[in-house]
């Protein structure tokens, strides 16, 4: 459907959890908004909804379940038809595999007439059985059929969706930040250092990140073992939707490991200025989108130690901006962060590549400019 870009529309933004509403779907909300469009939210009830709200954004809460569980996906269906009769959406446009997959189904069979999907990864391309990855494949392609515009966060998810049949025509729209709150902040540095009891000379590692196994703990934990001198800041926490082992022993035996060169600060709304006090950002994860956190580090001007998977080679070049790392394993991770402690200046010569790199490719009001032309002309 080719809709006039001067029309108003009625717009639901769906995704799962209150998380991914208020860090990754909210600046898109926004976006529409000030374009002159109704935008509302969609996704399960939670703490983070009234950061949302507070915005003046209407939000509503459905049981959507970050799972394949049958029951619960029927339950969410059933809610979300209701709203979408109710509601009348000119667009749904969906996020998340698992949502955005039952969202993008339920909005065409409520005759929706634009139907739009941001893919932030594919349930395919996690590890995980076979049965799981195939399931995620046929999930993909039934609601790719129906999906009018089709965008992913990365080059690679673009092609790759291109290329197994799942939409004739996605695009890579990218992710965005703030170039105003995240940038170089000495002042912050300084202040930050001074309460935690630091000097400037003191190398300090930052991961921003759920707990959760996939996003590499283990391993970076075992790493830190082998830089007595730097410290480990851990800034996220354990979702209730989060899948999978519960990290708290981990943690606890890091603790007895590191001691107080581990600083577990749970979830924050400071996180700009903790990248600004920060010597070296770290994202060890074994599956990524388009990691928001890197676009961040980036922009704070920090270099950055990765994974080599899809999504995060697309941010951080090897060598000028950062280390890339072969996931799940140790002793690389070590090495590219003993490379870091040890060259101090050409790790933050790599930062400030890696800050020019992100306010080219990754400025939030470039991104959202480029999203809104194409959700409404």
């Amino acid at each position: 459907m080719v809709i006039r870009e001067s029309a108003r529309l009625k717009i639901l933004e769906v995704t799962n959890v209150d998380f991914a509403l208020r860090h990754f779907v909210l600046p898109v909300m926004r976006a529409l908004r000030d374009a002159g469009h109704d935008v509302q939210g969609v996704c399960a009830d939670g703490p983070e909804l009234h950061y949302v709200r507070e915005e003046g954004f209407v939000v509503h809460t459905v049981p959507m379940e970050r799972s394949l569980s049958p029951i619960a996906q029927l339950r969410a269906a059933v809610a979300l038809w209701r709203l979408f009769r109710q509601e009348k959406p000119d667009m749904v446009h969906a996020h998340m595999p698992i949502s955005g997959v039952l969202a993008r189904l339920v909005a065409w069979g409520c005759g929706t007439s634009c139907i739009v999907y941001t893919g932030h990864g594919f349930l395919f391309h996690q590890p995980g059985p076979l049965w799981r990855r195939a399931l995620g494949w046929v999930m993909e392609w039934c609601a790719g059929q129906v999906t009018d515009i089709y965008l992913t966060v990365s080059q690679e998810e673009a092609v790759a969706a291109r290329r197994l049949g799942l939409h004739a025509h996605p695009i890579a729209i990218g992710n965005g930040r703030d170039l105003s709150l995240f940038k170089p902040n000495p002042e912050a540095r300084q202040q930050v250092r001074q309460a935690f009891g630091l000097d400037n000379h003191k190398p300090v590692i930052l991961i921003v990140s759920r707990l959760v196994r996939h996003k590499g703990y283990p391993e970076l934990l075992h790493a830190m073992t082998a830089l007595p001198e730097a410290e480990l800041w851990i800034v996220g926490s354990r979702l209730d939707s989060d899948h999978g082992e519960d990290l708290t022993p981990l943690f606890q035996q890091a603790r007895r490991d590191l001691g107080d060169r581990l600083r577990l600060l749970g979830t924050r709304d400071d996180v700009a200025l903790l990248m600004a006090a920060a010597d070296v950002f770290i994202l060890p994860s074994h599956f990524e989108g388009l990691p928001m956190v890197i676009i961040e580090a980036m922009l704070c001007g920090l270099p950055v130690v990765a994974t080599n998977i899809r999504g995060v080679r697309e941010q951080v070049v090897e060598g000028e901006t950062g280390l890339l790392v072969t996931p799940g394993l140790s002793a690389p991770l070590a090495r590219a962060l003993r490379w870091c402690v040890d060259h101090p200046d050409d790790a933050q010569k790599m930062g400030r590549a890696g800050r020019e790199r992100a306010c080219q490719l990754y400025s939030e009001e470039s991104v959202m400019a480029r999203l809104v032309k194409i959700l409404t002309r």
